[in-house]
């Protein structure tokens, strides 16, 4: 177990250099929690990955909240929430405050942006190759994993994704008996069913409250935190997906003007964390009543909360289900096929948004030298990358 401040400032650091999105964000919690600190196995962790990806919400954030929870209990999992999302969520409604005197065209310096894009694949890369070898160590994994990817890439979105889980689950439950194991490190989630089972209820009771005070009410507080939290709720896969809910909500009211809707996305691009931090800036940005560090507080909260409701609810659940004969035998297939997930995402859009050049590639295998054979933590060679970039492009 680790103290609530431990946690805090090990996901702080994470929130700090955790450029690339979320599949690069899984790339260094693995990094993290797998290679250095050894909190959880390879397959305990894929595991993990792989509920989360059923889940509505921010991936990356619920698999950071489960291990603050396994950790440290429900103070360990607001405080890894809060270290991970608290820097990328500070920068944005500062830029909010200060957005009439920033130019949005010149907000991020192209040299260090680009070289954050080109460390993003090395760190992807280093996961999918140290993921593969654990969970894809014969001929069928890696032909579901391959299959995997291939049907993401002509099925995009999420229907693709859970259809290729899904078929992934089929396939590995007709894999041999040896080919599957039991987990040899659990995922406590140090909560009884009893608080899962009330935090399940919350989020459902939530989901279908607030729409009917926000509709009986003329309170923009009610409204605002009601939009962001069905945001967060309904949405699957995480990151860009929930871009076009937000703007939905947000911009037809008039809340927030196409042009601040723009370059806060722009600036969300730049900052590390989880893209859901976005919410924040659009919070603060308001033309309405709250807004500034209370509007995008509110917001931040809001479009979070179904997410940590979910995998605190569930989590107490789900290593007993783990357990089960059947669950063990499909759940090989299902992780060979979220490393086949993680390679279609590092094709599109993590190695075709930073890799134009042999120079852009020359980087980015350099950098998987530094993780995969020196050993570098991951946030070292962010920073290195950072001022190299800086000075050379």
């Amino acid at each position: 177990m680790s103290s609530p401040l431990q946690i805090f400032f090990i996901f702080l650091r994470l929130g700090l250099t955790g450029f690339g999105g979320p599949i690069a964000h899984l790339g260094y919690f693995r990094h993290e929690f797998v290679e250095r600190k050894k909190w959880m196995d390879e397959k305990s962790y894929a595991d993990l990955v792989a509920l989360c990806q059923f889940l509505p919400g921010p991936a990356s954030s619920q698999v950071g909240a489960a291990v603050g929870l396994s950790r440290g209990g429900l103070p360990g999992a607001l405080a890894a929430w809060l270290g991970f999302t608290l820097p990328s969520a500070i920068f944005l409604i500062l830029f909010a405050l200060g957005f009439e005197y920033f130019n949005p065209s010149e907000a991020a310096q192209p040299g260090w942006l680009k070289g954050l894009k080109i460390v993003a694949v090395a760190v992807v890369a280093h996961a999918i190759w140290g993921m593969g070898k654990k969970l894809c160590p014969d001929f069928p994994r890696v032909l579901i994993a391959i299959g995997a990817a291939i049907g993401t890439i002509f099925i995009p979105g999420t229907i693709g994704q859970i259809s290729m889980i899904l078929l992934g689950a089929l396939l590995g439950y007709w894999l041999k008996e040896s080919q599957t194991s039991s987990p040899q490190n659990s995922i406590q989630s140090t909560v009884s069913k009893t608080t899962g089972s009330l935090m399940l209820g919350v989020f459902l009771g939530l989901l279908f409250l607030l729409p009917l005070l926000a509709t009986n009410s003329q309170n923009y507080t009610v409204k605002l935190f009601d939009g962001f939290y069905r945001a967060g709720a309904l949405v699957f896969g995480g990151g860009h997906v929930v871009l076009p809910l937000l703007q939905a909500e947000v911009v037809p009211p008039g809340w927030v003007s196409d042009n601040a809707f723009l370059a806060g996305y722009g600036m969300a691009q730049a900052v590390p964390g989880p893209l859901f931090t976005f919410a924040a800036y659009l919070g603060a940005v308001s033309s309405e009543v709250p807004s500034g560090f209370i509007g995008g507080l509110i917001s931040l909260i809001a479009v979070f909360l179904p997410s940590m409701l979910l995998i605190i609810g569930i989590l107490p659940f789900w290593e007993q289900l783990r357990q089960k004969r059947f669950i063990q035998r499909i759940m090989p297939g299902i992780n060979a096929s979220v490393v086949g997930l993680l390679l279609s995402a590092f094709y599109h859009p993590v190695w075709t948004s930073a890799i134009f050049s042999i120079y852009d590639l020359t980087l980015a295998i350099t950098g998987f030298f530094l993780l995969q054979t020196l050993k570098w933590p991951s946030w070292s060679v962010v920073l290195f990358f950072a001022l190299v970039a800086g000075v050379l492009l």
